[in-house]
């Protein structure tokens, strides 16, 4: 980083050094190499982030690539550089958990279009030695996997023994199983489905315009007067946040409790508990993650459609598939409800692939996969294991 790059880079809010200054590995990848994306533009350089746990075999056989979810990022099972918190998903991947490190190597990449050390809308557009803003490419979640195929043909791995992500990361799960069928032995899309339905892509066209209605957004361009449209970025989570619980959880946790008062204040602060909680998720949220990377993000989820991609017939994108697939749902998830993993399922069984499914009984919404689940925890272990022994690694101790 040159002493302009630096000083922009001092100037920007916390989350946004990292994608400058990365605390992850990083893989760039340089204009000979160019990645062509779905909006048939090139993109040249480019960088990967990642994160790395336990050790690679030298078959080269153990390697298990986990796939974030939208507000997510590579830093799994380590504490978070930004915000000093645990790993997103700590809960599941670790020495001696389902996702054992003692056993796999575990790697995961902040993807194309994110905001931790990956290129994203706030990197440096080497034509212009300015950040993208909104001159950066639309991106799809096959552009975010063919990148990562870039990493994993970086490390050297032929061959990945298992694909595992919930949410936007099982989009990503399933595409590539379809469009990378001889490099993954196992396949676990959790609390997804292989399209983005008008619900959903409700849900993020209201976060994009929240975000794209504070002033401080200035059409994409706020890098440049050190400003990041706050209010507009925290409605968006608010709203999204919602979506990934349930009404049981939410009844469970909050009710109607008031928050530090006994009656009502007749205003509009934050009265009820339930509004504190998402005003604190809203605040939090911006202080890790940059808007614009939201926006082209989202995007690229509503644009996800496996099925229209081929022929209209899900099944066609799994034919000739040799992978084994686990498919995971939870009963209270409605914002990926379990016919969509049925449909999922309904399309590997038709092309006779090997597949099992499991749905969890759960109270806890479409963030259940990032909760203590016992039953997601038995059957991912229980899972990887016996794809471990089929796949030649030994067994688990």
């Amino acid at each position: 980083m040159n002493t302009a790059e630096a000083e922009r880079s001092a100037a920007l809010p916390q989350q946004l050094n990292e994608v400058h200054t990365p605390s992850s590995a990083i893989v760039r990848f340089d204009e000979s190499t160019p990645l062509r994306l779905a909006c048939q533009q090139t993109l040249a350089p480019f960088s990967i982030a990642y994160q790395t746990y336990g050790t690679l075999n030298a078959a080269k056989s153990n390697a298990i690539l986990i796939c974030h979810a939208l507000t997510g990022d590579q830093h799994v099972a380590n504490v978070h550089p930004v915000t000093g918190k645990p790993g997103w998903w700590e809960t599941l991947v670790g020495p001696g958990k389902p996702v054992d490190t003692n056993r796999f190597f575990v790697i995961c990449s902040n993807i194309l279009g994110g905001c931790m050390g990956s290129t994203g809308p706030a990197s440096i557009n080497a034509k212009t030695g300015k950040p993208y803003g909104l001159d950066f490419p639309v991106i799809t979640i096959s552009d975010m996997v063919d990148a990562q195929a870039r990493l994993i043909d970086h490390l050297g791995i032929d061959q990945l023994f298992a694909v595992i992500g919930g949410s936007m990361g099982g989009m990503q799960v399933l595409n590539w199983a379809a469009r990378y069928k001889d490099r993954v032995f196992a396949v676990v899309p959790i609390a997804t489905a292989a399209w983005h339905s008008s619900q959903n892509i409700a849900f993020h066209e209201v976060g994009r315009q929240a975000v794209m209605a504070d002033p401080d957004w200035l059409g994409g361009g706020y890098y440049a007067a050190g400003k990041t449209p706050r209010n507009g970025l925290a409605v968006a989570r608010m709203a999204a946040h919602i979506t990934y619980l349930s009404e049981e959880a939410l009844h469970r946790k909050f009710g109607r409790s008031l928050q530090d008062r006994s009656q009502v204040a007749f205003s509009f602060n934050a009265e009820f508990q339930v509004e504190s909680y998402l005003r604190h998720q809203g605040s939090t949220f911006v202080d890790r993650f940059d808007a614009n990377s939201y926006l082209y993000i989202t995007r690229a989820m509503d644009y996800f459609d496996l099925k229209s991609e081929y022929g209209d017939v899900l099944a066609n994108a799994f034919r000739g598939t040799k992978s084994r697939f686990c498919v995971v749902s939870f009963t209270s998830d409605w914002l990926y409800p379990t016919r969509e993993s049925r449909e999922i399922v309904q399309a590997l069984n038709a092309v006779a692939a090997n597949v099992s499914f499991v749905e969890i009984e759960s109270d806890k919404g479409h963030d259940a996969f990032l909760l203590e689940e016992p039953t997601f925890f038995a059957t991912i272990r229980g899972f990887l294991n016996a794809a471990a022994v089929k796949h030649g690694l030994e067994a688990a101790s």
